[in-house]
């Protein structure tokens, strides 16, 4: 071998090793995410009925065309199950750490939640798609890079967290976020906010954010999936060519009444026979089987509402003439249902439908509800209590806020506490347990600081409410909500106002026994014991506090539990009231009906059911006779007309407070509240009873 040939080989050598070591700078050809998961994608053992590599559906590849898709920055998708939703946030995963090289984050409902996922469906597919390991080299060693809680990949980082806790949507900042089944969160994450709008804050600032959410709804009214999909620009359902007569319609389950959707035969038992299970087109009225649909859904396409934009697998978006037309910003997909998949068989869906029918003629819902949410995608909707608010304020009386109308003889106060403000409401007790809605206040400003509970305790303390009868009462008993971020403030104030009848309060919804629902002890010494003399935290049965309040609600008549409200509250103050409504929802074990809110904001249905709980404390349904008459003697003369007779003077009395005359003088138009400061407390224990 010459000197030349030896030349040659070196210079192939150091050209070989030249473009191994450019290959970590080398930039790869985009890709659609339905193209990358096409190419490397794999559907590992543990999380699939069968392991194979990846063959997208054709209603999934337009969706994930819109993940990738960087002008689309919100995703929703209401569907069933088994539909391929949680693969295809998966795939969405390994696509952006290792072709797009973006943070990501993804929610789970729960911690144990977020750990299944990581276990059985995340580290599996970064075992066994092997382009992940390129870009996450810790994938089978146990490494600070690779936690239940954060993979850090080569380029990016993927957070894991639970949905309980608001603490788990601060201090990350992403490009792509995942809500996975969003229904099963809280709808209020500890008082901060619902789960989308504390996950969307972390994408704020990136260059391409985007926002992935994914759930199959439950109940109509309470669905955050639903909610979301309603807010989207378009809302997409997919639609099919009829095998008969080529006109596109949607899979839709029918009804009884309906002259398409899935019909079937019953045999001589009147029980369905699963093999007569057709679905009926709505333009020929041909009877489709399943294997003809699978036969044409390759041409399924997506179209919005209206039918004015059509998207196709590859994610283009065009008009009915063809034209393209730009991405909306924030799509929504729904409809796509178990029949749509060919992982379930029509057979099968029949025979959960009957016996979901024949528990449902039984008088169990549990099934059926089951059927609508899994099996067909959409809200259970159900018969739930709730209030109107128009309806409360179009009853609304014309008396003064701050004032205190006659048979109004005692006043209760409850109070909430919120991360920027403290809110108060004052009601009047009457005989009977008839109230009056005497106050609202807001004081802003940090719970965590002097201010604001300086200006609570005026309100408690100092201030005199003028009565129609010319008296003056002042605030007997208050419960504070110690819920929140602001718990010890709220102990701190109740232990230092203690002897005036302050309780610190906390609601424990569930399987609650009674409002009065347990009393624990608080206060901890230096040395980690509880203080035989400290605090008391009472329990409210909310959900028990809650049904009373709305029975009350519907009374229409003056009378005992009868609940006034003044006509200078605002809109706002009783869209709050009936902020919340009675619903069955899953619980540990067996469905049971809660109260849900229905909106963010629910301060004033929150303190009415504080001051149920003072009122419950206190057994003002119990006090006989002779307790109100000797409150009535003390607080209102019977100075009123003397022909009226007890039932009009009750009922007039909101229109007479201007009239009643103190102390046989005519009383002129009622004062606004007075402050003045009191005598020094005496340092005795809380009064329990009268």
């Amino acid at each position: 071998m010459d000197l030349s040939e030896i030349n040659q080989i070196q210079q192939l050598a150091v050209a070989e090793s030249l473009v191994a070591g450019l290959k970590g700078f080398a930039i790869p050809d985009p890709l659609s995410l339905a193209e990358w998961a096409a190419k490397h994608f794999y559907l590992s053992t543990e999380s699939s009925y069968d392991e194979q590599a990846w063959n997208a559906w054709p209603y999934q590849e337009a969706i994930m065309a819109c993940i990738s898709n960087d002008e689309i920055e919100e995703i929703d998708w209401m569907k069933s199950a088994r539909t391929g939703n949680t693969k295809i946030m998966l795939a969405a995963i390994g696509y952006f750490a290792e072709h797009k090289r973006r943070n990501q984050a993804m929610w789970q409902p729960t911690d144990d939640d977020r750990t299944a996922f990581v276990k059985t469906e995340l580290d599996t597919m970064l075992r066994d798609v092997a382009i992940m390991q390129h870009v996450f080299p810790s994938h089978i060693s146990r490494h600070r890079d690779n936690t239940l809680s954060q993979k850090n990949f080569i380029g990016s980082t993927l957070h894991l967290k639970g949905g309980k806790a608001a603490k788990n949507y601060r201090r990350i900042s992403i490009d792509v976020g995942y809500i996975d089944e969003a229904d099963a969160f809280d709808r209020d994450v500890e008082k901060e906010g619902d789960p989308y709008t504390l996950a969307a804050k972390r994408v704020e600032g990136s260059t391409f954010p985007k926002m992935v959410v994914g759930g199959t709804p439950k109940s109509k009214g309470f669905s955050l999936i639903e909610d979301r999909t309603l807010l989207a620009d378009e809302r997409f359902r997919f639609y099919i060519p009829c095998p008969h007569c080529e006109k596109l319609h949607l899979i839709t389950w029918g009804g009884k009444d309906e002259p398409h959707g899935f019909k079937w035969r019953l045999n001589e038992d009147g029980e369905p026979d699963p093999d007569s299970v057709r679905h009926i087109c709505p333009h020929c009225a041909s009877l489709i089987t399943q294997g003809e649909y699978l036969s044409v859904w390759k041409r399924g396409i997506f179209a919005n509402e209206d039918r004015s934009i059509f998207l196709d697998g590859a994610g283009v978006f065009k008009d009915a003439a063809g034209n393209i037309l730009p991405a909306p910003r924030h799509i929504a997909f729904l409809g796509v249902w178990t029949a749509y998949s060919p992982a379930a068989s029509w057979q099968q869906i029949l025979r959960d439908f009957w016996a979901a029918h024949k528990k449902k003629q039984a008088g169990d819902n549990g099934l059926m509800k089951a059927f609508v949410n899994t099996t067909l995608g959409e809200p259970w909707e159900e018969t739930i209590e709730k209030t109107d608010a128009d309806e409360i304020k179009a009853r609304a009386e014309p008396y003064a806020l701050g004032t205190v109308p006659m048979g109004c003889v005692l006043l209760l106060c409850a109070v909430d506490t919120q991360d920027n403000r403290l809110e108060a409401t004052v009601r009047g007790y009457g005989r009977g347990c008839q109230t009056w809605t005497i106050a609202h206040k807001i004081f802003y400003g940090s719970p965590g600081e002097d201010a604001v509970w300086n200006d609570l305790e005026e309100l408690l303390f100092d201030t005199e409410f003028q009565h129609a009868s010319g008296k003056t009462l002042r605030i007997f008993a208050t419960s504070i909500d110690s819920g929140g971020h602001f718990t010890q403030a709220v102990y701190d104030f109740a232990f230092r106002h203690f002897h005036r009848n302050v309780f610190a309060v906390r609601g424990s919804p569930g399987r609650e026994k009674h409002i009065k629902n347990g009393v624990q002890k608080v206060d901890i010494d230096w040395r980690g014991r509880i203080k035989k003399r400290g605090l008391l935290l009472w329990h409210v049965g909310t959900n028990l506090a809650k049904d009373l309040l709305h029975s009350r609600l519907q009374l229409t008549r003056y009378g005992p539990g009868y609940m006034h409200f003044s006509n200078e509250l605002t809109d706002e103050w009783f869209k709050q009231l009936a902020g919340e409504a009675r619903a069955e929802r899953q619980g540990t074990g067996a469905s049971e009906t809660r109260w849900i809110r229905m909106r963010n904001r629910v301060e004033a249905w929150d303190c009415a059911v504080y001051i149920v709980w003072l009122e419950t404390h206190f057994e003002l349904a119990k006090k006989p006779a002779k307790f109100w008459n000797a409150l009535e003697e003390k607080v209102q003369p019977a100075i009123l007309d003397l022909f009226l007779t007890p039932q009009e003077t009750e009922r007039k009395a909101p229109e007479l407070q201007k009239a009643v005359p103190a102390n046989a003088n005519p009383a002129a138009a009622p004062a606004p509240p007075q402050k003045k400061r009191p005598a020094p407390p005496r340092r005795i224990a809380p009064t329990i009873g009268w």
